[in-house]
């Protein structure tokens, strides 16, 4: 007995499942009156899945169910794998146009050093320029958590260093041991 195995991008079969599972083709539209559309688009009328089967047979084109939910349903004679090409091909342009917004995570405590405070500042505005949002936490050790609105001093004079590049998304928040203050880039 030979195995063989293949790589395979497993993202390409699984979108083209998805379209297959959700479209009714040819022999699978079993109800009894379908609204077919003709392949360039002229309403062909209300008529039986079979009747409406024969017509793409004759064309040498397959029969698509495009509005299940349809009353009657709504079917269309056209080729499938151009149809299943275009559908992909639109998936992968919805993909390309979406941005991921990544939340960087800045640490800080209530006694920063000043050099240490610039430094930090200055990575978040360079996380705020590439288009993320920043979360920064300050971390209370030991007796500091008595001391919340030192903490919350610290986070406002942080927020006020990036107030040419940043708002405000959430303010200071105390959580246990830590408080937390989220920043997104400013829209000019």
């Amino acid at each position: 007995m030979v195995w063989i195995s293949f790589l395979v991008n497993p993202h390409f079969f699984r979108s083209v499942i998805d379209i297959k599972e959700e479209t009714k083709i040819n022999e699978e539209i079993r109800e009894k009156e379908i609204r077919v559309i003709g392949p360039d688009g002229a309403m062909l009328g209300v008529m039986s899945s079979a009747e409406a089967l024969e017509i793409a047979n004759e064309k040498d084109l397959d029969l698509v169910m495009i509005a299940p939910t349809a009353v009657p349903p709504v079917c269309k004679v056209m080729d499938y794998g151009k149809y299943r090409f275009e559908e992909m091909k639109k998936e992968k342009e919805a993909k390309k146009k979406q941005k991921v917004i990544d939340i960087k995570e800045i640490r800080i405590s209530p006694n920063i050093e000043q050099h240490d405070f610039e430094f930090k500042v200055k990575n978040a505005k360079s996380f705020l320029a590439s288009g993320n949002k920043v979360k920064i936490t300050l971390r209370f050790k030991g007796r500091e958590a008595a001391y919340a609105s030192l903490g919350e001093k610290v986070l406002h004079s942080f927020a006020e260093a990036l107030e040419d590049v940043a708002v405000v998304d959430k303010e200071p928040k105390l959580e246990g041991r830590n408080m937390t203050m989220f920043l997104s880039p400013k829209n000019n």
